[in-house]
C-alpha cells in the first residue's frame, strides 16, 4: 500500500473516532445535568455525520491539530450555569486524553510483549495507535486554548462573572476564522507543540509506570 495513502487512512479513521467522542462527551455531560438539548438535536451519536466541521476535520487530519462542530447546549438547565459549562468544556478534550492513554499503553504493551519483532498485522495496529494518540492529543490539547469556540473558553469562563462570561463567548462567531488564520501562519505552532509535548511525555509516564509494575 502506497505510504501516502496508509497515513491518509490511519488519521481519516483516528480522527472520526476522536471527534465523535469527543462531541458524544460534551452532549452526554450537558444530558446527565439535566439539559435535553443534545439529545433533541441528534448530538448522543457516534455517527461522524452529526460531529464533523469541514475545515475543522481538515484541519486535524493536515495539521494534527482541529474541531468539530460545537454541541449546542442550554445552559439554563443547570443548578450553575458556568460551572456546568466548564464540566461540559471538559469533558471532550479528557474523552480524548483517556483515549491516547490506552492507546499508547496498548503500544507499551505490545513492544513489552514482541520486543520490536512484530507481523504485519501488529505493526499495523501498533501504528493506529500511534495515529490515534497523536490525534486525540492534538484535538484535546487544541480545544483546552481558551478562545470561543473552543472549550478552553467555557473552562475559563468558570472564573468569569455570568455577564462577562456571556460577553465573551459572544466572539464565538468570529472563532473558526480566527482560528483557521492561526493555524495556517503557523502563530499557535510552539505553544501547541509545548502543549502536545507536556501531555505526551505524562502520559507515557504513567504507561512506564503501569507497565514497570505489571
Amino acid at each position: 500500500m502506497n505510504g501516502l495513502v496508509q497515513q491518509l487512512i490511519y488519521s481519516v479513521l483516528a480522527v472520526l473516532i476522536a471527534i465523535c467522542l469527543h462531541e458524544y462527551a460534551h452532549g452526554f455531560v450537558s444530558y446527565l445535568m439535566g439539559d435535553p438539548t443534545p439529545k433533541r438535536g441528534g448530538r448522543l451519536s457516534l455517527n461522524p455525520l452529526h460531529h464533523l466541521d469541514p475545515v475543522g476535520t481538515l484541519c486535524l487530519i493536515f495539521f494534527h491539530f482541529g474541531w468539530a462542530k460545537p454541541v449546542m447546549v442550554n445552559p439554563n438547565y443547570y443548578k450553575n450555569k458556568k460551572l456546568g459549562m466548564a464540566f461540559v468544556g471538559i469533558a471532550g478534550p479528557l474523552t480524548n486524553f483517556i483515549i491516547a492513554f490506552f492507546s499508547m499503553l496498548g503500544m507499551g504493551i505490545i513492544v513489552k510483549q514482541t520486543g520490536g519483532y512484530a507481523g504485519d498485522v501488529i505493526v499495523y495496529i501498533f501504528t493506529f495507535l500511534n495515529y490515534l494518540a497523536i490525534i486525540n492529543i492534538g484535538l484535546g490539547s487544541f480545544n483546552l486554548i481558551p478562545f470561543p469556540p473552543l472549550d478552553g473558553a467555557k473552562i475559563v469562563g468558570a472564573l468569569l462573572s455570568e455577564d462577562k462570561y456571556f460577553s465573551f463567548m459572544r466572539y464565538e462567531r468570529y472563532g473558526q476564522g480566527i482560528l483557521m488564520l492561526l493555524l495556517v501562519t503557523n502563530i499557535l505552532d510552539k505553544p501547541l507543540d509545548f502543549i502536545h509535548s507536556g501531555i505526551t511525555n505524562g502520559i507515557w509516564y504513567m504507561v512506564g509506570t503501569i507497565l514497570s509494575i505489571a
